[in-house]
Order: structure tokens, then sequence, then C-alpha cells
């Protein structure tokens, strides 16, 4: 009886927390809806003028609300949200159909900050980030066949079929991390790294609200502000983090206030145009002017639960924090795909029949890789001892290597 009651407190409470912190946490959801000009080219440079909450600042001045892009990059970024989505979506059914094993973190929902970021940012640039992070690896540099691959396990994988889920790794994408929030204190090392070289590059270490609390995320930005490192913390801000862990224990659920002496920015996640501009924004104070780190919440939403499994009520009861009309309610009304689709239409860049062509391209692309990852054969036992470093990148030699071992090198 005692635990019963304990339920249903638990519940209420639950339910309290949720309230307070959807409340706070809906101010920026909002879309561009200006045109000025239309092009006469994919190439020729068009002005978007974003609604004036798409950023709310801190300690600092928001980005221009006039934006530059050109039709050819809006179709896209287009192209790639659809993508991304639909290797997430390949993963899930693969997850459900027993062919992925561990967890499996996917961001069906989060597709702006993923692309909005790689159109922001320089191809020098570091990231880094938590354990979603499938998007990010393709990206940066990564193939859709590479992370179903590694999802599977084979030798196509972009780890080789021994990093799963979590650990997916490019040049310059220093992958999921499994750790809640141990990301953003090696990616805080990463941009020291390039100070120390006069390197004229940025680190962008995101993590989620989930990890906010950290205290290593805390101790990361002491340390970024004394160094004044490149470095620009991106908290991806879905609102649910680990099964809303922080909404119940964050005193301040604002988190791009929460850095002390380093300025913030609120960002509308759900917009593509807005993401980018704010990178844009953040990579120039850091890299351009030499401010020091920034912080940037990125106020986005999951549609899926924490993580994908056999039975969802075992691994994220997300009901008993969220309903299904929520959901719905955020599908048709804030989702980024179709508010890029929306207004590629409406300002006439696209006719509605080119777009279900990029649609059926990021299919067909999907679907192949697929295939391919299935058809590869699992990592060879060799090289659990072997391929340790990336191609390219292995020391002459390893200690704790035998002598006749090095030949694999």
């Amino acid at each position: 009886m005692a635990s019963l009651v304990c339920g249903r407190l638990t519940k209420r409470l639950r339910v309290s927390f949720h309230v307070q912190f959807r409340r706070v946490q809906t101010t920026v959801d909002t879309q561009p809806i200006e045109l000025h000009g239309k092009p006469s080219n994919s190439s020729q440079p068009i002005t978007l003028k974003l609604q004036e909450d798409s950023f709310r600042a801190h300690n600092c001045e928001i980005p221009s609300l006039e934006v530059q892009v050109t039709k050819g990059e809006l179709l896209t970024m287009y192209k790639e949200m659809q993508t991304i989505r639909r290797m997430e979506m390949a993963a899930e059914a693969l997850y459900k159909a027993e062919l992925v094993r561990g967890y499996c973190h996917l961001a069906i929902g989060q597709e702006a900050i993923s692309v909005g970021l790689e159109h922001g940012i320089d191809k020098n640039d570091r990231v880094i980030t938590a354990y979603r992070c499938h998007p990010f690896a393709v990206m940066r540099g990564g193939t859709v066949k590479g992370v179903i691959g590694e999802l599977l396990g084979r030798q196509c994988g972009i780890s080789r079929g021994r990093g799963g889920s979590m650990h997916l790794f490019t040049p310059t994408f220093f992958g999921g991390n499994a750790i809640v929030g141990a990301q953003v204190s090696v990616g805080a090392g990463v941009a020291f790294a390039q100070k120390y070289r006069s390197e004229k590059h940025c680190t962008f270490a995101l993590y989620g609200d989930g990890a906010s609390n950290q205290g290593q995320v805390f101790e990361a930005f002491n340390m970024a502000k004394l160094w004044n490192l490149p470095c620009v913390f991106s908290c991806e801000n879905n609102k649910y983090g680990m099964a809303t862990a922080a909404a119940r224990s964050s005193s301040n659920p604002e988190y791009f206030t929460r850095s002390d002496k380093i300025p913030g920015l609120q960002v509308n996640g759900m917009d593509i145009i807005a993401v980018k501009q704010a990178v844009e924004w953040a990579r120039k104070w850091t890299v351009e002017e030499g401010k020091g780190p920034l912080l940037l919440e990125f106020v986005t939403y999951r549609y899926g639960g924490h993580s994908v499994s056999f039975v969802s009520s075992m691994d994220d009861p997300d009901s008993t924090y969220r309903t299904y009309e929520e959901i719905q309610r955020m599908r048709s009304t804030r989702d980024p795909i179709r508010g890029l689709q929306r207004y590629i239409e409406d300002w006439g860049l696209a006719t509605d029949q080119e777009l279900k062509q990029l649609d059926k391209e990021a299919k067909v692309e999907v679907d192949a890789a697929v295939v391919e990852a299935k058809r590869s054969p699992e990592p060879l036992a060799v090289d659990l001892w072997s391929d340790i470093y990336s191609k390219g990148n292995e020391p002459p030699f390893m200690r704790g290597r035998e002598r006749e071992e090095v030949h694999h090198y």
C-alpha cells in the first residue's frame, strides 16, 4: 500500500514539475516569415527576416534578424534534414527488428540543429556531442551507410562496427559520448588545443538539458572563461532530457543564462535558418573577434522516447511525462522540415513536386545504405588488436604490443 501511495505521489510531482518546465521553455518556437526579393538563380543571395523572438540574449546582443541565404542552400538543407530523419527512422526499424544491439538514441525532430550547425561553421572546426549523435556524424564527413553499418556492427561502419550507436567519429567530429556531460569538458580541451596551436577555428561542445547539472559542465565553463578558449557550449534543450531529470532538478531551466561570466544566447532550435544564423554569429564571436567562450541554448523537441527499446515502456515510459496529443501538436505545428518546406513553397523557390523529388532521393539513399550495410561482413577478430587509430594517424609503435604484431599497421 505504501508503495502504491508513493507511486501516485511521484506521478503527481512529476506532472507538477512538467507543467512548470514547459511554461518556461516555449518562448522561441516560431519560424521565419519574411522574404525580401526573389532570386533569379540558385546561387543568388536572398535576404530573409526572422521573427523577433527567434533569439533571447544574456549579457550580449542578439544576432541580426536579417539573414542572407541562397535558394540552393535552402534546398540543400531541406534534403539533408529529410535524409537525416529517414536514417533515424531506418535505425529505429532495425533496432525493433533486433538487428541493433545496445542503446539507440534518436534525434527525430531535432534535425535543424545538426544540419543548421554544419551550414554555419567551417569544415575544420570541431564538434563533439553526447549519445544522440548520428546526424552530426553524417554532417561532419561521415555517410549514412557508415552510421547504419556501425549500428549493425559491420566492417563498413564509421567505427568499423565496434563503436555502436554512441561512439561515432570523423576527423572533425569527436564523437558521441556515452557518459552524461563528459563531452563538455573534452570539448573544452579540444578548444584549448586549437588555441595552443594558434588555429583560427573553434569547437562546438553539445550537451542535452539532462546533462546541464553535471559538475564537469560548470568546471568546463570556468576553465574556458579563465583561458578565453574558442569554445561554444551548446545545450540541445529537447525539453525532456534524461526523461525529465533536468526539469525536476534545475532551479534555473533557462540554460543560456547559467554560465556565470560567459554570455549566452537562446535560439529557436526548430528553425534551421535561426540555427544557422546563431552558429555563424557564435563562430564570429569566438574566432574572428576572439571574445572567448559562448553558450548557446537550442530550444528543440524530440518526437521519440529517450532511447529506442523493443518495448517502449521498458526503456522510456514517456507517456508519464507528456501526452500523445502534445507530440502530435509539435509534429503538426513546429516540425523543422515541414516548416522549411512551407516557406520554400510560399516564397515560390520550389514547387511541391520538386520537393517531393528531393524526398524521394533521400529515401533512395537511405534504403540503399541499409541494404549495403546489411551485406557488409562483421569485424575481423584481429581488428580488435590492430585497428585502434583512424587510418593515417597510427603511431609507429604502441606500448604493450608484441613485436610480431607490428606488421598489422
